[in-house]
């Protein structure tokens, strides 16, 4: 099995929106991912997606993305639409998050989950409430799972970047959203192997 398929869903972040090189966090992130030619990545955006909205979008967008006899890998980029837009509650959050997972699980992909990072419009306690639950359920599900709000909060860059960007990060967060999802079991996660942790760079 040597094809491999590398599945982002998520909001905007994931299309790189604000960032002036188009690229986000995946397209830094697939730049120093070492790919053969057999293996295939699908960036799934939907501006202001919140987790009900990714429940949903498995059976139709992901599911006819799955090869057959291929590795098949998902990436889940979680926003702040829970919080800032449909304002689901926690447990629902949590439900919607473990359903996700299950499902993936029952057609036999891996996934790997990137947390919301801190946003203008969303109170600190809601959104470090909202990491804390979606981490937990992860780790019962032996999930990576990146911690993009605890390392960013009180990150000056990634508040300068936010403050110039008009509330969405530019070439900076972008950069930084990156190197957390780098340093966080990223390349040990496409080996199938269990990788080691790290923090956030302080420059």
């Amino acid at each position: 099995m040597s094809e491999k398929r590398i599945i982002i869903i998520g909001d905007e972040l994931v299309a790189g929106t604000a960032d002036p090189r188009r690229l986000g966090w995946v397209g830094r992130v697939m730049s120093r991912t070492p790919f053969a030619p057999d293996q295939h990545v699908l960036s799934l955006a939907v501006p202001y997606d919140t987790t009900q909205g990714l429940v949903q979008r498995f059976a139709t967008e992901v599911v006819p993305r799955l090869g057959r006899r291929c590795d098949n890998r998902l990436v889940i980029s979680l926003g702040v639409g829970d919080i800032r837009g449909v304002r689901l509650s926690a447990p629902r959050t949590r439900l919607n998050l473990a359903n996700l997972l299950d499902q993936a699980a029952s057609h036999q992909v891996g996934c790997f989950v990137v947390g919301p990072p801190p946003l203008p419009g969303v109170e600190d306690d809601q959104l470090a409430h909202f990491s804390r639950a979606c981490a937990e359920v992860c780790a019962r599900r032996k999930v990576p799972y990146v911690d993009t709000y605890t390392a960013l909060k009180d990150h000056d860059q990634w508040l300068s970047d936010l403050a110039a960007g008009d509330g969405l990060p530019g070439q900076a967060g972008y950069g930084l959203l990156a190197w957390l999802v780098l340093h966080r079991d990223w390349v040990s996660w496409l080996l199938g192997e269990e990788g080691e942790h790290a923090g956030v760079p302080t420059h």
